[in-house]
């Protein structure tokens, strides 16, 4: 097994153990294994009678995975959280962890193309199964796609002009690796470079891997697969992310538009035992600079 702190340091572990509160013998869910921090903080907790249910679609996440037979380890996207969990015979879980994060791993490897710090194929895949890569996407995609994708998942100031550039350029010479790509933008960048060009790579990494859909997926599953008192703690890094978080619990879907009951009343799914979002300490900040956009987010399932 790698160890924990050269793959992914667990964002707000003392907070996430604080809210997820576990039982000796309950049956938990870590949702986003990456290098098994969290997992084994909880697992750490739990007694013979207890079981923990790990996913991960990324290959290299099952590595980390050491024997245990309270372990079961879903090399799947979290998406598949229901299908999974019945065929596992589950039933609900008393408490779900999501670290919605890209790991440090995958930042760190250069050849999964993640990051613009290394000259790597623009990959992205965080399922080395899946067909399109971002240079696919780069090469493929329409101007239209292309601006809607920047502005919605980078929020790129200039995605209309970064947009028809990459539709212009990629005529005479395709987009094949992070560096080529980058330095093609050169004169397109507005303000800080790494910000903005961080900001082109998020809006990537999202659209490759489907990220937005998949965690609708994963959080219209939440209210069944939780037991009533069950939580749900879900750590987010973007506006997105975040928004579907709250209104999840909020409103018990994504969109946040309340539901009625038959008199008329809001139907209410969870209770909501994080008026403000969580951050972490400047402490945590300082070592771990991924960590910085983090906000930790934390509910309670209702019995309807």
């Amino acid at each position: 097994m790698a160890e924990d702190s050269v793959y992914h340091n667990p964002v707000m572990l003392a907070e996430v153990m604080e809210w997820l509160q576990i039982s000796e013998d309950g049956v938990y869910v870590d949702a986003t294994f990456g290098g098994g921090g969290h997992s084994r903080a909880i697992m750490n907790k739990l007694g013979s009678g207890g079981k923990l249910i790990v996913f991960d679609q990324d290959a290299d996440a099952a590595k980390n995975v050491w024997d245990d037979e309270r372990l079961i380890f879903v090399p799947q996207n979290f998406r598949h959280i229901k299908r999974y969990l019945k065929y596992y015979q589950v039933g609900q879980a008393d408490g779900i962890l999501a670290d919605l994060g890209v790991s440090s791993h995958q930042f760190d490897e250069a050849d999964r193309g993640f990051s613009f710090r290394f000259d790597a194929r623009l990959d992205m895949r965080m399922n080395q199964q899946m067909q399109v890569t971002a240079a696919d996407v780069l090469n493929t995609y329409d101007q239209k796609q292309l601006q809607n994708m920047l502005s919605e998942y980078g929020e790129v100031t200039n995605a209309k002009t970064l947009s028809e550039y990459i539709v212009e350029s990629r005529v005479g010479e395709p987009f094949g690796s992070t560096y080529q790509f980058c330095n093609r933008l050169n004169h397109l960048i507005r303000g800080n470079r790494n910000q903005y060009l961080a900001k082109v790579f998020q809006a990537l990494r999202i659209e490759v891997n489907d990220e937005m859909s998949a965690l609708n997926e994963f959080l219209s599953g939440l209210y069944d697969i939780l037991k009533p008192g069950g939580r749900a703690v879900i750590i987010t890094y973007h506006s997105l992310e975040d928004r579907m978080v709250k209104n999840l619990f909020k409103t018990g879907n994504t969109e946040g538009k309340p539901e009625k009951d038959f008199f008329g009343n809001t139907k209410q799914f969870f209770n909501v035992l994080t008026k403000k979002a969580i951050t972490p300490s400047l402490d945590e900040q300082q070592k771990n600079s991924r960590s910085r956009s983090a906000k930790l987010r934390v509910a309670e399932r209702i019995s309807l």
